[in-house]
Parts: C-alpha cells; sequence; structure tokens
C-alpha cells in the first residue's frame, strides 16, 4: 500500500473566510492510504522519499505468485535421490575399470612391441575404451544430477539411457532377422582370427579358449590350420605342420604345465593317427551349438539390462518431479 498525501488547494478570493481555512489545514496534514499509488505530475521532486515506497515484496501484490524458497522434499524423495546417486556411482565406478582395463591393454601391447592384426579401430580392446568412456560420462551425469539436483544433467542422463536402450533393441532385432549373415560373418571372423593367429595376443587368446573348452580345432577341421602362414607346412619354421596347442587331446604336461609342441607335425599325419594326438572336428559346428544352448542365458542378461536401465530412468524422472522451479502457478 502505498501512502499518497493529500494536497490542498487553496482557492483565492475574498469569500473565503477566516473559520473555512481552519477547517481545511488540519486536512493537509493528514495521510490517506490509497490501494494503488497514484502520482502527478507535480509529484516528481518526492522520488526520495517514495523509493522506499515501490520496493515491496512480489507476493503482497499477487498472492498467485508462488515464494522463491522451493519446498523441503519428503523422506521417500531424499532416499530416491541418494539412491540414484549411489546407483550411478556404482556404473561410474565400473565404467572407470572398463577404461582402465582398455588403456593398459593397448599400453602392454605397445610395450612388447608386437606386431597388430589391424589398425587401432579394430583392436579389441578399444571396445573397452569406448564401453568405459560412455558408461562413465552417462553414470557421471547421473551422479551430478541427482546429488545437485540439476535437471539439466538428469534430462541428458535419460535421454543417454534411453538411447542406449534403443540401440539395444535395434541390435537385438536385426541379429533376429539377419541369422544367416551373422553365421557367415562368425565364420569370416574365425578365420581371421586363424590367420593372425600370432600376431595378435588377444585373438590368441580367444582362439585357444574356444578350442579349449570346446575341444575342437579349426572352423571345419583341424586341417583348416593350413591356411595359417605359421602353421603351413611349406613355412620354414618349427611350427610348419604343426596346430596349436589348445587343439591336443591332453594339452598339458605332468597336469600344470601347457605343452607347447603337443601338436607339432600333426598336419603330417593321416586322419587315424592325428586323432589320438588333437580334435578333429572343427569349433563352427561347436560354437553354433554351444551358442544354442545359451539362448536362455543371453535373454536374461538382456533383461537385467533392461531392467537396470529401466530403474536408473524412472529414479531419475522421481528427483526430476522432486525438483519444484521458481515460477507463476495458475
Amino acid at each position: 500500500m502505498v501512502l499518497s498525501r493529500v494536497r490542498l488547494s487553496w482557492h483565492c478570493g475574498a469569500a473565503i473566510s477566516g473559520e473555512s481555512t481552519q477547517l481545511l489545514l488540519p486536512q493537509a496534514s493528514r495521510l490517506v492510504e490509497l490501494p494503488y499509488s497514484s502520482f502527478s505530475d507535480d509529484d516528481d521532486g518526492d522520488d526520495g522519499s517514495l523509493a522506499g515506497d515501490m520496493d515491496l515484496p512480489t507476493a503482497e501484490q499477487d498472492p498467485r505468485v508462488w515464494c522463491p524458497v522451493p519446498p523441503k522434499p519428503g523422506t521417500f524423495s531424499q532416499c530416491v535421490r541418494y539412491l540414484a546417486f549411489f546407483w550411478n556411482l556404482l556404473f561410474l565406478l565400473l565404467g572407470l575399470l572398463a577404461l582402465a582395463v582398455g588403456v593398459w591393454g593397448l599400453l602392454a601391447k605397445g610395450l612388447l612391441g608386437g606386431e597388430r592384426l589391424a589398425p587401432l579401430g579394430s583392436d579389441p580392446m578399444l571396445l573397452f575404451i569406448l564401453v568405459g568412456l560412455g558408461a562413465s560420462a552417462v553414470s557421471l551425469a547421473g551422479c551430478l544430477g541427482a546429488l545437485r539436483s540439476n535437471p539439466c544433467l538428469l534430462r541428458f542422463f535419460v535421454g543417454a539411457v534411453l538411447a542406449f536402450a534403443g540401440l539395444e533393441v535395434l541390435g537385438g532385432l536385426l541379429l533376429l532377422a539377419a541369422q544367416h549373415r551373422l553365421r557367415d560373418a562368425l565364420r569370416d571372423a574365425l578365420l581371421l582370427c586363424l590367420l593372425h593367429y600370432q600376431e595378435e595376443p588377444d585373438l590368441r587368446f580367444l582362439v585357444d579358449e574356444v578350442q579349449r573348452n570346446l575341444r575342437c580345432c579349426g572352423l571345419g577341421s583341424y586341417r583348416d590350420w593350413e591356411t595359417n602362414p605359421y602353421f603351413n607346412c611349406s613355412a620354414p619354421g618349427v611350427q610348419a605342420c604343426s596346430v596349436p596347442a589348445s587343439c591336443c587331446l591332453d594339452p598339458w604336461q605332468n597336469g600344470t604345465v601347457t605343452n607347447t609342441q603337443c601338436g607339432f607335425g600333426a598336419l603330417r599325419l593321416g586322419d587315424g593317427v592325428a586323432g589320438t594326438i588333437v580334435h578333429l572336428g572343427g569349433c563352427m559346428a561347436q560354437l553354433g551349438t554351444w551358442l544354442r544352448g545359451q539362448v536362455g542365458g543371453i535373454a536374461a542378461g538382456a533383461a537385467v539390462l533392461v531392467l537396470v536401465e529401466a530403474a536408473s530412468v524412472f529414479m531419475a524422472l522421481k528427483v526430476l518431479r522432486d525438483i519444484v522451479p521458481v515460477g507463476v502457478r495458475d
């Protein structure tokens, strides 16, 4: 409310008596409260005295305007907020671990000075680095968004998780729609592993684990190792006409140490004699059978991943709903 001083108009004339002047004088000092501020052109000189009257709280002018102090969140909202923080912190640590493993793998290969199968873009350790970077960046946004109640970071987190979920669903549909092409691609990948067995430590480890666990050798048969330039019978080295130790029926020496020479000369022998030393069957059929047996486990893993992503999104959305914006509500 603005206090305005009532002005008194003095009229000059002989008809004005002294009594009327005495009645108007007390009204000149009276202050009248008005429901709105009214200024005339003659009040320009009173800016200093009325400046303080203009700076009034907004809530007194319009009761529909909310107080800029947000309400205190409840106990459940606080629990969801901190649960979202620790949930994303866990995946942040896992992402950093995957990133560290990828960097360590690349550094170890650089220190060993071995030749690469392909440029850096096809290195298996690059997958760990990309997954680690993506998980770390998204989880960090979720952590900071939940801890600081930042709507921008929380929206970025929700959008990134939904984008990852969409890519996962799209990838699963493509795998189901292109099963035959997937089998051909798997065969080409295994053939590439056989060709560069000695050149890439990661591929050598992968091939040895597959052959040792599935008890197989080569793609279709053990003779597929002739395509390898080191195991080919025309190779000049000591490994000519041989197969890796992981192809052997008993690759262990004294039960503890791997006998790396158990497969030497196996390609020079006939199938009957070679069958007493190495596995004759290829890994392609064995790997296909193993993958078909793991369909349930793969589906369960995909379902768990979707549930984890859904829980992350729901917690982030709950924290977003608890952030009350300061503004005008109708």
